[in-house]
């Protein structure tokens, strides 16, 4: 079977809901729009499903020039995606960004909603984040608020595998791939470096380590049991890295500009 492009994902609020797409554009730092907002607490910090699962209840969607975000009671913030309001500084992990805030009507929408005092912040793409340079061959490789690279690869027959050792189907969505390849047997992206798909090269880094936004179901927003990292941790450990790794982090070296599009054929790259 040749291997394509099975499906691709945004998720243009950070650990919000992701949107699947029949077509993507590359930008330089990722897939177009993805991961560019943000929700803060009060000092600035990133808040993710980790310590909030009904981030998962938060609907996104993008039109011709707007972010439009639905809350479970059916409210509706839109926002422009050019949106530039008053600057300030945030952090994901141990990256310390530079960001606009949407402003108050925003902040009272979703604090209200999830209990605590919280801001939605766009990136401020004037002052760039780079990923670990050990894991880019030195490149300056610019991401915006993921936990660390551009692109996550990840192919189906590896959930479909992961699945049937759990004993019950695990929806994609729990695993958040921008890249979702079919045609690739389970585990295939763990031997290859990289992927060509039209003008499009991406190249596969460092694993991926999970945590337990595995195990919250994301269209009820709760956690469901210690289930699949339970499993993953019998058979995927990786004590370089002190965690359980599925999927790819990747990055793309050619094609910034270009559209990525599902159904189209994937060359996979060896080492």
């Amino acid at each position: 079977m040749t291997p394509v492009i099975g499906a691709l994902y945004i998720y243009p609020v950070k650990s919000a809901a992701g949107i699947e797409c029949e077509r993507a554009e590359l930008g330089p730092h990722g897939l177009l729009h993805d991961r560019e907002w943000m929700l803060v607490d009060p000092a600035g910090r990133f808040l993710t499903q980790r310590e909030e699962a009904r981030l998962a209840l938060l609907g996104t969607a993008i039109t011709a020039d707007s972010l439009r975000l639905t809350l479970p009671s059916g409210e509706v913030l839109s926002l422009s995606l050019a949106h530039e309001g008053g600057q300030v500084e945030v952090q994901v992990w141990n990256s310390r960004c530079r960001a606009f805030d949407a402003g108050r009507e925003a902040a009272d929408l979703i604090s209200g909603w999830l209990g605590r005092p919280l801001r939605l912040v766009r990136f401020d793409h004037s002052l760039p984040r780079f990923s670990n340079k050990e894991w880019t061959a030195g490149r300056d490789v610019s991401t915006l608020f993921s936990d660390g690279y551009p692109l996550l690869v990840l192919s189906r027959a590896s959930i479909a595998d992961l699945a049937a050792r759990v004993g019950h189907d695990l929806p994609v969505e729990r695993f958040r791939p921008n890249v979702l390849l079919d045609g690739v047997a389970a585990y295939g992206e763990d031997a290859a470096s990289g992927l060509r798909t039209g003008a499009v090269t991406l190249q596969l880094t460092k694993a991926c380590t999970r945590c337990v936004i595995t195990t919250i179901d994301q269209h009820s927003g709760e956690r469901t049991g210690d289930e699949p990292l339970r499993t993953l941790k019998s058979y995927r450990f990786d004590k370089a890295l002190r965690g359980v790794a599925f999927g790819r982090n990747a990055y793309a070296i050619d094609g910034v500009g270009n559209t990525l599009t599902r159904g189209a054929p994937v060359s996979i790259i060896s080492p």
